[in-house]
């Protein structure tokens, strides 16, 4: 896909309550030299303020690598979420997964599906696109070019 074609996307236009959509792009995760995920169906999720938050299905993550931990959360829009530990050769990175098991109606599309932090990832991209992690390390967006801010997070935030 032309890069240069693609329109860019303010965070303060999606929408609250969020909106999952389908991703038309290849979306791949890469953690300590391994592709942990490779994906061509994809959903993303928009939230006000966020930057895209990319969820994979389950059979294109190599679940094997995946160990489901104690941590859970509550979304308000999404329901409860739990927490997956990624171990590749030695290498983990504690909860940083998460999925919803029994996503309230308006999100069954990611049921069955895995989201992930990139900052803990070796890379991850978005088409050929390798992105950058939100910042702080209480949000999971991922941002590439074409997604302009400014961002909920910061550094050490837990919000604004």
């Amino acid at each position: 896909m032309d890069e240069s074609n693609i329109p860019p996307e303010s965070v303060w236009d999606y929408p609250r309550p969020p909106r999952v959509e389908p991703v038309s792009e290849r979306i791949r995760i890469v953690f300590n030299g391994e592709v942990i995920a490779d994906s061509n169906w994809a959903y993303r999720v928009l939230e006000t303020s966020h930057p895209p938050v990319y969820y994979l299905p389950q059979q294109d993550i190599r679940m094997e690598l995946l160990s489901l931990t104690d941590k859970s959360s509550y979304c308000e829009w999404k329901g409860k979420a739990v927490y997956f530990t990624l171990s590749v050769g030695g290498k983990k990175a504690s909860n940083t997964a998460w999925s919803y098991p029994d996503p309230a109606p308006e999100f069954e599309e990611i049921q069955g599906h895995l989201a992930f932090y990139p900052g803990p990832m070796e890379a991850c991209y978005v088409g050929d696109e390798l992105v950058t992690p939100q910042p702080g390390n209480f949000y999971g967006g991922w941002i590439t070019k074409n997604i302009k801010g400014p961002f909920k997070g910061g550094p050490g935030s837990r919000g604004w």
